[in-house]
């Protein structure tokens, strides 16, 4: 897999439906991860969408999420620059510079899906996530 760079967008309670749209206006296949599938399925907000992606023909990638109940949902900061791959050292490098003087959110480590994640608010208050897609057994 190739590096690639995308937006992460997120929403308050309507991801899913963003994401339909945007699989009817580009076209292409979308997969939907919710809270409940990597938490408790009986809490609430456990049908919101915790990762969707929608990978069209021309190659664009576009990636949302509900923002969680417990978090602050700010219109016109809800987009976030997401870069993953399978090229662990390359991502790293990138994280270890965008943490130079930003604030990390989440720390780059393994996560419950089975990649390694992080996210870094960078100095000029821009959100990256990185994620190093785990080698396939």
């Amino acid at each position: 897999m190739a590096t690639r760079l995308n937006p992460y967008i997120s929403f308050k309670d309507n991801a899913r439906q963003a994401l339909e749209f945007y699989a009817e206006v580009f076209g292409g296949e979308s997969r939907i991860s919710t809270f409940g599938e990597f938490g408790s399925p009986d809490e609430p907000g456990a049908n919101l969408v915790m990762h969707g992606i929608l990978e069209t023909p021309s190659g664009y990638t576009i990636m949302v999420s509900d923002t969680p109940s417990h978090a602050e949902y700010s219109p016109g900061s809800s987009i976030s620059v997401s870069i993953s791959g399978d090229d662990g050292d390359e991502l790293r490098g990138y994280w270890d510079k965008l943490i130079a003087g930003g604030t990390v959110a989440v720390p780059l480590e393994k996560q419950a899906w089975g990649d390694e994640f992080g996210m870094v608010i960078d100095k000029f208050g821009i959100t990256w996530m990185v994620n190093v897609v785990a080698a396939q057994a």
